[in-house]
């Protein structure tokens, strides 16, 4: 998400305190329905928590025995998981998307005419931000362009970013704002798409949209703050226990660390900083504790596959003139990934197409050519890992490099991924079952707000790999999909060890943080088109209940 990493203004960030619940409390039981230990079919009849921690686990009498005063749960027969944990979020964008105008579920550009009209009536005055529209479905075929916008808004700038954040369309008040014409170069790392007489149409992809954002007004702190805390309250209510915050600027990271002060945050964060903020970590290390922990950064090396931007190693099937776009130099890349080792930071790179995956796994080998061990202990991450080509899949366990996938993508491209790659690329396309099957560890995120960040749709798509309706075309690779205990896995252990947290967190487990999802659908066995329709009735994190329905 470009939003968060782009605009937010520098902090400095002092110590992380724990959010956890406070010793003294009472006790809490959990028991009257299946309580699944960890990734396998293992269950408990009852669990206890005491001072944020598993106290106790195992049968109803065992767990109860010297507990007065206990709160006591009853499921009423739904489902326990130990707590799952969201991979790859952005969660100032989940809570912001309240604040600007929302275009996920656009039906064509008419739609999208009509939400922005009455957007701008109900806010009449100052630039318009939106994000969420995606063409795919869309009976005109095309990109939306600034002609679609300035019928509707001409007097002030237009921006609205479409799903994947790596690709806007903007109008000519916009275009005139940041003194984009005929001449302007395509800045590095971007595209200013044009018509046949060299116009700009309006639509930027990836780096090209700076030269819009950088002229509008950031997000006040007030929003920071609000959007921040409003996408954390949503994730607790949707049954996640933490996250992996990615591109985070200091000021979120400070953020965090207040509301994990105060008590207001309701799961635990491990955050990966910009690459402008990330100074500070390349300088002194991970730090933090508790609830909040700084562990690295996250880069950019290509943008998305569905505007093109996916850098491929050959051109794309539907646009023959291009392979995409290398969006960060390389040799920056490898000047951090060097930098990282010598401090024990963690990199973790946005990579998309079968080139920018082969060049960031090139990029981690380079830098540990004395030591493959050291890359392997150092648990390099790769976010996405959407496309890679057939002989690269091997190189992720080989490296232990950890992929970082969102299985809802698979879900959300099935309609165009086809046409942008072929059938031959297809093959390595959210290449769950190849990857596992390699010795790779995949830990499972969603990309919100790209996708709408529920664990039961990532969940259900890693399993079942058809769309909510229940469609899968025909050369969709149903082989990749994973067993039931994998995905849980994905979203449990996985993502536990993929932050160096496996002696913490990711199952239920005397000693451990308690950390509990429960769910109104036992995950296990269910159909699945009875999965993503479920309901999240109780979250516990790190001992504190944050959402309760039951």
């Amino acid at each position: 998400m470009h939003l968060s990493r782009r605009h937010f203004a520098q902090a400095s960030l002092g110590a992380l305190i724990a959010g956890c619940a406070p010793r003294g409390a009472p006790d809490l039981i959990i028991h009257g329905g299946p309580i699944y230990t960890g990734a396998g079919a293992a269950k408990a009849e009852a669990i206890r928590v005491k001072d944020g921690l598993f106290a106790a686990v195992g049968s109803r009498a065992d767990v109860s025995a010297n507990a007065r005063g206990a709160r006591e749960i009853d499921l009423a027969g739904a489902a326990a998981f130990a707590g799952f944990t969201d991979s790859h979020v952005h969660l100032t964008g989940v809570g912001a998307a309240a604040l600007i105008l929302d275009l996920v579920g656009v039906t064509s550009i008419v739609d999208l005419q009509t939400r922005l009209r009455a957007y701008a009536a109900q806010h009449p005055e100052g630039p318009i931000h939106g994000r969420g529209w995606i063409e795919t479905h869309w009976p005109e075929q095309r990109f939306p362009n600034r002609a679609d916008l300035d019928v509707i808004v001409s007097d002030r700038p237009v921006f609205l970013g479409r799903v994947d954040g790596h690709a806007a369309v903007v109008n000519s008040a916009a275009l005139q704002l940041a003194q984009i014409d005929n001449n302007t170069a395509n800045p590095s790392g971007g595209a200013i798409q044009r018509d046949t007489s060299g116009a700009a149409t309006g639509m930027l992809i990836d780096n090209a949209m700076d030269l819009v954002q950088r002229v509008f007004p950031p997000m006040t702190p007030a929003m920071q703050r609000e959007a921040l805390l409003q996408g954390a309250r949503i994730y607790a209510a949707r049954g996640w226990t933490g996250v992996h915050n990615m591109s985070t600027s200091l000021a979120e990271a400070q953020l965090f660390e207040e509301f994990a002060a105060n008590g207001e945050l309701p799961l635990s964060a491990d955050i990966y900083l910009t690459p402008d903020d990330g100074e500070i970590v390349l300088q002194r290390g991970p730090y933090g504790e508790g609830a909040v922990k700084v562990r690295g950064i996250k880069m950019y090396i290509d943008g998305a596959l569905g505007s093109r931007g996916a850098a491929l190693l050959a051109p794309y099937s539907d646009a023959h003139e291009s392979s995409g776009l290398l969006v960060m130099p390389i040799e920056q890349i490898g000047d951090i990934v060097r930098r990282a080792r010598e401090k024990n930071v963690q990199i973790t790179t946005h990579a998309i197409g079968d080139r920018g995956n082969r060049l960031m796994l090139d990029a981690y080998r380079d830098a540990f050519a004395d030591s493959p061990e050291a890359l392997r202990n150092a648990r390099f991450r790769i976010e996405h890992a959407q496309i890679i080509d057939r002989a690269d899949i091997r190189r992720f366990a080989a490296q232990g490099v950890i992929a970082s996938m969102q299985p809802s993508h698979a879900i959300s491209d099935l309609f165009f991924a086809p046409a942008r790659l072929g059938p031959q690329r297809l093959a390595g396309a959210y290449a769950w079952r190849a990857l596992l099957d390699s010795g790779a560890m995949i830990c499972g995120g969603t990309d919100a707000p790209v996708e709408k960040g529920d664990p039961l749709i990532e969940y259900y798509a890693a399993t079942y790999r058809h769309d909510l309706t229940g469609f899968a075309g025909p050369d969709w690779h149903q082989e990749q999909v994973v067993t039931r205990s994998e995905a849980l896995r994905m979203f449990t252990s996985a993502a536990a060890f993929a932050t160096f947290s496996e002696n913490e967190r990711g199952a239920i487990e005397v000693g451990k943080r308690a950390n509990v999802s429960v769910f109104s659908v036992d995950l296990m066995t269910a159909e699945p088109a009875a999965i993503p329709t479920a309901t999240p009735l109780l979250t516990v994190s790190d001992g504190r209940v944050t959402h309760e329905a039951l």
